[in-house]
């Protein structure tokens, strides 16, 4: 039975960060850009923009730490990611646009050998594939976008369905721009799909010892996000914009091969309610501080009613080294209050309703160093196919539970445009 990885939410939470960041200062650039994209088409007035980006990305993860939750809070939680992954966006004209993302993520957990029935060097290692689809509209009458996206995630022990819809607006000057995005997810936490001798849905995972109780007769969890974004322009160098966001989760929220120990020696298995509502609040200031200086700062608070309080700090500076080249430092801090329902091992009542003993849940605080280093040439390689630019980066995390990480990305992006005739 290949055994589903060791997930580490805050350091998943770390990865999903960085990308949203990205996003975040690519919609906000925009209103910017806006007014550039103006004069464009007042040239083309007669003609429409067909281009396809594709944009490369790999990347390679790595951690290492003393608290895995698979073993009750205690035992190594050494785990490496190696990920590649595509995304190509085709802009048919105007109005439309299409995108299409995939990859995979190739994971070795030295802690994932203790889920197996049998353990082995096999088990340590899963992948995860995943892919989605996307389109997104422009309203003819005003400057307003909206979108639909739908997926597919699959590994040993985890299937998931997302599916979202969004909308933005921004004004006639392009200097405010709102938006609001739905996003479900309906998760299967059952194996068997990825499994030669079976090929559909089996069980859940429990750890080997303690198979012999049907500790769950739910084996879904469903996920609703919504997310709302409003950013103005201030001045010429200043931007601000605000990220407000409310999650509902419903199901199955514990992980079923996570142990717990109690004060008693007595061992079960991990335990949480069935509901989660989480309420994070977010908001960035972009100042542009000279023609070569660019610093980006961000605030998020988050509160759940699990008893999680959590405040993120992030500070970018990117600086431009000449017309082709950027470097990006960035610092990142985090801290959070723990779960009610977290002990470390060994340390839980018998009696408790919930119980967990994994360290994701646990108050603590980390920081995050990094920095990105991009070569933006815009070269014509051939016919209407450009290279538009390269981005190097490196990240270093640090957690005061002591667990520790290191991430290495690169990404690479080529489109093809041109102009065609109405």
């Amino acid at each position: 039975m290949a055994a589903a990885p060791v997930k580490q939410v805050e350091v998943a939470d770390v990865i999903d960060t960085m990308k949203k960041l990205f996003l975040i200062w690519s919609l906000l650039s925009s209103s910017f850009c806006a007014y550039a994209q103006k004069s464009i088409d007042s040239v083309y007035k007669k003609q429409q923009l067909s281009k396809t980006d594709v944009e490369v990305l790999f990347s390679y993860y790595t951690q290492d730490g003393n608290h895995s939750a698979i073993t009750g809070g205690t035992g190594t939680e050494q785990l490496h990611v190696y990920a590649p992954e595509f995304s190509i966006s085709h802009q048919s004209d105007s109005l439309n646009a299409y995108r299409l993302d995939g990859g995979v993520d190739i994971i070795t957990s030295a802690s994932a050998d203790n889920i197996d029935f049998v353990k082995s060097s096999a088990s340590r290692i899963d992948a995860r594939t995943h892919i989605s689809l996307g389109y997104a509209r422009k309203l003819k009458t005003s400057n307003t976008h909206f979108g639909v996206g739908s997926g597919f995630s699959i590994e040993s022990a985890y299937t998931s369905f997302p599916e979202s819809i969004y909308v933005d607006h921004t004004n006639k000057a392009n200097s405010r721009t709102i938006s609001a995005a739905v996003q479900c997810y309906f998760d299967d936490l059952r194996w068997g799909r990825l499994d030669p001798d079976y090929h559909h849905v089996v069980s859940l995972v429990y750890p080997a010892e303690l198979r012999g109780v049907k500790w769950f007769n739910n084996y879904g969890r469903n996920s609703y996000n919504l997310s709302l974004a409003f950013s103005q322009v201030i001045n010429q160098r200043m931007i601000l914009a605000l990220f407000p966001d409310i999650a509902y989760q419903h199901g199955l929220l514990c992980t079923p091969y996570h142990r717990v120990y109690f004060l008693n020696s007595t061992e079960k298995v991990e335990t949480l309610p069935s509901e989660r509502i989480k309420f994070p609040l977010g908001a960035q200031l972009n100042i542009f501080a000279g023609s070569n200086v660019i610093i980006r700062s961000y605030y998020r608070f988050y509160a759940d009613n699990w008893g999680i309080r959590a405040h993120t700090l992030q500070l970018e500076t990117a600086i431009k080294l000449g017309p082709l080249m950027t470097i990006t430092p960035l610092g990142r801090y985090y801290t959070q209050t723990a779960a009610k329902y977290f002990e470390p091992y060994a340390m839980h009542d018998i009696n408790e309703a919930f119980f967990t003993s994994d360290y994701d849940l646990s108050k603590f605080s980390s920081f995050d160093l990094g920095v990105n280093v991009r070569y933006a040439p815009h070269a014509k390689l051939w016919k209407n196919y450009f290279f538009n630019d390269i981005a190097l980066r490196y990240d270093y995390y640090k957690r005061s539970d002591g667990l520790h990480a290191h991430m290495l990305s690169t990404v690479f992006n080529i489109n093809h445009a041109k102009m065609v005739s109405k």
